[in-house]
């Protein structure tokens, strides 16, 4: 009698991240579980805290396994995540954002389980010590245990950018060999495509008016994000453009006092709209007439990659990462971070040449088919882990 061959166990992937509050790193790994899953592994997400905003609802209903391993602060966090890869003993572990990545490189220690971790931002630029909620001593901490812990329990890296890899080499000293660039897709069919029809539905649940110049950002309230910028150039644009609104869409954070105080200050109160968090960012975007992006440092910008889905023009920081999303004259204009008056005059001069504005917005969308589609981005990512899993 012949015993049939028993199919072979799926490989377990384990990642790990902060929690699934709404961010981009947390958005791509929603949006890469499917891809991953049909590649033939089993993914399982450990999360070091619950998030009662975010995607973490979205994740459970797709029927993904989701462990929450937090709970006893730090150290009890790293102990059950210990236990879970004891018990998974899975092929690789793959950490996301930094809590995540101290916890999985220390909780990994003396298992034969390859580390990687996902870079996606350049999280030593120098802009960060201009926060005021920044202690430079304590970045400088935070600093080193991420480098030696980089260095000396990771085995390799995925970077969203060749900004980030460079900021990476550069500020904690890990070897360019071991970071691999793959930068971040996003799913076409759940952002779907612009359209008039769409704008107006979009405009009449907002309750804009459908005739008004709509500039919109979408991110967390965060200094990172340029916010306070954006409202002085605003406060410039709107004298010359009464219909003018600006949208920010996104969840509160750190600055988010300062930002309400500022836009309180300039009198603008009736042409900014704060949206907060927002599931449905698609259909924001799908409201817009201007995406502006004024980031001080960022790794790739998930934000901007969803704009020009959506067939936006841009305006956005002149930095090395965004460099690598838009096309300086095709899509978007480019101008210096920090600087309002360049922010107010790029700005301005989008709303007033309509035919350029258009131009921008078909190119964005031409550009983000060419280069940001979720299922090359993922075939990427997957074909890489594969290549480290044991």
């Amino acid at each position: 009698m012949t015993v049939p061959d028993r199919a072979p166990a799926r490989p377990i992937y384990l990642f790990v991240i902060n929690s699934f509050l709404a961010g981009g790193a947390e958005r791509s790994l929603l949006e890469f579980l499917p891809r991953l899953a049909a590649a033939g592994t089993t993914p399982v997400i450990a999360c070091l805290t619950r998030s009662e905003v975010g995607f973490e609802d979205e994740v459970r209903a797709q029927g993904w396994d989701v462990r929450v391993v937090g709970g006893g602060g730090r150290l009890g966090a790293i102990r059950a995540l210990r236990r879970l890869i004891k018990q998974l003993r899975p092929a690789l572990v793959y950490t996301a954002l930094f809590e995540a990545d101290i916890a999985g490189r220390v909780a990994s220690i003396g298992i034969d389980v390859p580390v990687v971790s996902n870079l996606a931002n350049t999280a030593y630029d120098p802009a960060r010590l201009a926060d005021p909620n920044v202690d430079a001593r304590k970045l400088a901490v935070v600093r080193m245990i991420d480098g030696f812990t980089a260095r000396h329990l990771t085995d390799h890296f995925h970077a969203i950018s060749e900004a980030v890899k460079r900021s990476t080499v550069e500020t904690m000293g890990v070897p360019p060999e071991r970071i691999t660039v793959v930068k971040r897709g996003r799913d076409p069919e759940r952002l779907g495509e612009p359209s008039a029809q769409r704008s107006a539905t979009a405009r009449r649940s907002l309750g804009l008016d459908p005739n008004a110049q709509v500039i919109l950002t979408v991110g967390r309230e965060e200094y990172q994000k340029g916010h306070r910028h954006l409202v002085d150039a605003f406060a410039t644009v709107a004298v010359s453009h009464p219909e003018a609104v600006l949208v920010i869409a996104g969840r509160e954070g750190a600055a988010s006092a300062d930002l309400a105080a500022r836009i309180r200050g300039l009198g603008l109160g009736d042409h900014v709209r704060r949206l907060g968090h927002r599931d449905d960012v698609p259909e924001v975007l799908a409201a817009a007439d201007l995406f502006v992006f004024p980031s001080l440092y960022e790794g790739l910008g998930g934000a901007l990659i969803e704009a020009m889905a959506l067939g936006l023009p841009i305006v956005a920081s002149d930095l090395a990462a965004l460099g690598e999303v838009v096309r300086p004259g095709e899509n978007a204009d480019m101008v210096p971070a920090t600087d309002a008056d360049a922010l107010a005059a790029a700005i301005t001069a989008l709303l007033d040449d309509e035919e350029r504005r258009v131009a921008y917005g078909i190119r964005s969308r031409e550009l983000f088919e060419e280069g940001f589609d979720a299922d090359e981005a993922a075939d990427a990512v997957v074909a890489m882990l594969a290549s480290i899993a044991r």
